[in-house]
């Protein structure tokens, strides 16, 4: 509820009335009866208001500043005193007719009239009755129109619910006195004194914070306890705003109080708790003293932790830079400084933990078990860097674990992926907020020792950013030379680095920046045959899988002639992720049978695959028999492992042009046109007609258009298969070949020759030609790998022909 207010009739606006209480008439029953027994004259000069209503029994003041409303008043001052006053239905309106004012107003009775310095006059008038404009007589110089009372129905005495009403209104108007620091104290007292109900219900009205279109729709209830009941909703609504208003105001005093509060609360904190044997910063640095005793750093180190601690008891626990103070000796106390964990040199066991938890990769175990040789005879050889590289899902990541169990050292992994942050390895500066140091020494502190085997997966997915080149970073960290003192930004000093084992993963070399790449030694993880992969599925996936859906080895069973029938036909990777996921199917079909109770075979058969895994999906990697001339089978290399590939070769009458197709990088198409000329170049010793070339364009096709293909060994291969186009021989079946070519003839040797090998195996492939210099590649090969293969070493292309392709001709060869 709003104090009354000076209301403006012109353009002026809203002012404070300071003597509001002297203007508030504590009406009696009596009154309210003298007023309700008054007759109303027939016609009234009209007095618009802009932006108030005139409620019946109420005193308002008014400021009058049209020459209209001056004339008005003055008439009715010097006459009978009484005036009809209603609203405007739009305060903006300078000369209001009877169309731009509401038809129900308040009689009022002049009670003083007063001239102010401004040139504008205030009236104070009380309203009387309500009455509505029946006729406008004229409009000049005012308004004048004939009125007709209209009835206010009042409800009886003995009604409860006014009465109850009432005493609301009365309650709500008492508190919302007291909530508003606006509204005078003494408007509780007229409040409280006020006998007549009518009168109350239209006080408030007058007084509340309301719009004209609401105060107006107040005056217009006929009904007075409907009048009563609209008054306190608004009230309701009034009151619940000033105390949303009062507590927002409260909590922003807390706040602008809070920093003034929290020095003093932390001084009468310090002295309570050195009171009650509490901790106190005198003795966090004390405490911070004696753990660095027992620290086993050097002269120099100790040197400058001392410097440091001082500093910290210079400062003012206070301010920020104390905190940043205090966790930079927090790092200092919790790094283990040569702190070492004692190897396990049983070469034995380490060689048993390595067999366990892989099967296959013997190369790697070798390098590892070398490596625990050395060290134990020498007892100081500084940690190599190795680097496994090979396909994803090989079991590069878990071989950090097993190394670290048959050393007996901690294990530590950070995830290299994505990272562009230069800091992420050096650490930040101390003096910038929220400063951590680097991921290294943030995972050297958590392993708490200084010689854990320290896995950095995925290396070759780190990027460079404007916030530097992280792989520049990593060059300190595995740099055996340097990374005895690996420098920090946070800690501002060298860290030895060199006892700690790291051995970093990655699918790809091509990313890895040279220089990086030359501090690590680069261990090969190729793929797994088929026969690994069951023995890989066998003994460790299919029991992981078991046990992580909740059943026993009783509940699902699957042989060696079903997973090789889940390996063939529904995984062509050369890792087992793939295949983990296929192998995870099935036992949750077990599992929602079990749950189901539903009837189920235990010994997993083929049909059982084929309704779970649905139709095999992989059969495109098949190799596929042709009578067609000039389709060649190729090895191909791919960041997943092994892949064959067709190349497909085809004639049609033109001008000899050539064009190739199937999403071909620069290297490859470069092939094609060396395989073409040298055809061309060696037409007589081929038996070919030179005129062929002329009359015939000629199509390469490489399949699957939408796989990017490219790379320094299709070269074998489409030489062949233009041979056997021209010549209308068709290649033999089951053979594969990799391998580059020159000008010359020369076959080049190439690389990726096991995951070539493993996928040649796939396929069904029999026959293999190389080059005869990756015969080195082969002889490092296990033989198991190699069976039922038979390879053809090469160096001249005339030799891939007379292997690879048939002496008759298909049949319906075309005549050339």
């Amino acid at each position: 509820m709003a104090r009354s207010k000076f209301t403006t009739l012109d353009s002026l606006s809203l002012q404070e009335f300071d003597e509001n209480s002297e203007l508030i008439p504590l009406m009696t029953s009596e009154d309210e009866e003298e007023i309700r027994n008054e007759s109303l004259p027939e016609t009234l000069p009209i007095l618009s208001l802009r932006n108030t209503v005139l409620f019946p029994g109420v005193v308002i003041p008014i400021t009058a500043g049209r020459d209209k409303s001056i004339k008005l008043i003055n008439d009715a001052n010097n006459g009978s005193k009484v005036i009809g006053v209603v609203s405007q239905k739009d305060e903006l309106v300078e000369d209001p007719t009877v169309n731009d004012v509401h038809s129900i107003g308040t009689v009022a009775r002049i009670l003083k009239v007063l001239k102010m310095p401004d040139g504008n006059t205030t009236v104070i008038i009380q309203g009387k009755k309500r009455f509505q404009i029946a006729e406008m007589i004229t409009e000049e110089p005012y308004m004048n129109a004939t009125i007709r009372e209209v009835a206010e129905t009042s409800p009886e005495k003995t009604n409860e619910e006014f009465s109850a009403i009432i005493d609301s209104i009365k309650d709500l108007s008492l508190q919302i006195i007291k909530q508003s620091p606006n509204i005078p104290s003494e408007a509780s007292f007229a409040i409280k004194n006020i006998e007549s109900n009518s009168f109350l219900i239209n006080f408030v009205s007058s007084n509340m914070n309301l719009s004209v279109e609401e105060k107006q729709t107040l005056l217009e209830i006929n009904d007075l306890q409907e009048r009563a009941l609209a008054t306190l909703k608004h009230m309701n609504v009034e009151y619940q705003r000033l105390e949303l208003k009062n507590d927002i105001q409260s909590k922003v005093q807390s706040d602008m109080n809070q920093q003034q509060r929290e020095y003093f609360l932390h001084q009468q904190m310090k002295t309570i708790q050195e009171e009650l044997g509490g901790v106190s910063y005198e003795e966090e640095v004390e405490e911070m003293k004696a753990r660095a005793k027992k620290k086993q750093w050097g002269e120099k180190v100790a040197k400058h932790f001392d410097k440091e601690i001082s500093k910290l008891q210079r400062m003012n626990p206070q301010v920020a830079e104390y905190s940043i103070q205090r966790n930079y000796l927090d790092l200092f106390l919790e790094l283990p400084w040569n702190e070492f964990s004692e190897d396990n040199f049983d070469l034995k066991r380490a060689k048993k933990i390595l067999d366990r938890d892989h099967y296959g990769l013997d190369d790697v175990k070798k390098r590892i078990i070398e490596y625990l040789a050395v060290l134990k005879l020498r007892n100081d050889m500084k940690s190599p860097i190795l680097c496994l590289y090979g396909p994803p899902g090989v079991g590069k990541t878990s071989l950090g674990k097993s190394i670290a169990e048959a050393l007996g050292r901690e294990y530590v992994r950070v995830s290299l992926g994505g990272l562009r942050d230069e800091a992420e390895i050096r650490g930040h500066r101390k003096t910038y907020i929220g400063a951590m140091p680097g991921r290294i020494l943030q995972s050297l502190k958590k392993a708490g020792t200084s010689n854990p085997v320290f896995v950095l997966d995925e290396i070759d997915k780190l990027s460079n950013s404007h916030q530097g080149d992280p792989s520049s970073a990593m060059l300190e960290v595995l740099d055996p030379e340097q990374n005895s003192e690996f420098y920090d930004n946070f800690l501002e000093m060298g860290y030895d680095l060199s006892k700690v084992m790291f051995v970093a993963t990655s699918n790809s070399l091509a990313t890895i920046q040279p220089a990086l790449r030359d501090r690590m030694e680069i261990i090969n993880v190729t793929g797994y045959t088929i026969e690994e992969k069951v023995e890989i599925g066998k003994k460790h996936l299919l029991p992981k899988q078991i046990k992580e859906h909740g059943l026993t080895n009783d509940n699902i069973k699957i042989a060696k002639p079903q997973l090789e029938k889940i390996v063939e036909g529904y995984t062509r990777e050369s890792g087992v992720r793939g295949l983990e996921k296929q192998i995870a199917k099935m036992v949750r079909n077990a599992a929602k049978n079990i749950a189901m109770e539903e009837t189920y075979n235990i010994k997993v058969s083929n049909e059982d695959i084929i309704e779970v895994l649905g139709s095999p999906k992989l059969e495109r990697d098949k190799y596929e028999n042709n009578d067609v001339a000039g389709v060649v089978t190729g090895l191909a290399w791919t960041s997943v492992g092994g892949d064959i590939l067709f190349i497909e070769s085809i004639l049609s009458k033109g001008k000899g042009a050539m064009s190739i197709t199937g999403n071909l990088g620069k290297v490859m198409k470069e092939s094609a046109t060396i395989a073409m000329e040298y055809i061309k170049a060696n037409a007589d010793e081929f038996g070919l007609d030179s005129s062929i070339f002329e009359k015939y364009n000629v199509h390469i096709h490489v399949p699957e258009g939408a796989t990017p293909k490219d790379g320094p060994s299709a070269g074998v291969t489409m030489l062949t298969s233009l041979i056997s186009l021209y010549t209308q021989r068709k290649v033999k079946k089951s053979i594969a070949m990799t391998g580059e070519i020159t000008l010359r003839g020369k076959v080049l040797p190439v690389g990726g020759i096991k995951e070539k090998i493993l996928a040649a195996k796939r396929a069904k492939i029999k026959e293999i030609i190389l080059c005869k210099e990756n015969k080195r590649d082969i002889d490092e090969i296990k033989d198991e790998y190699l069976k039922g293969l038979k390879f053809h070493y090469v160096t001249e292309m005339s030799e891939v022909i007379d292997i690879a392709i048939t002496k008759q001709k298909v049949k319906n060869a075309k005549t050339l």
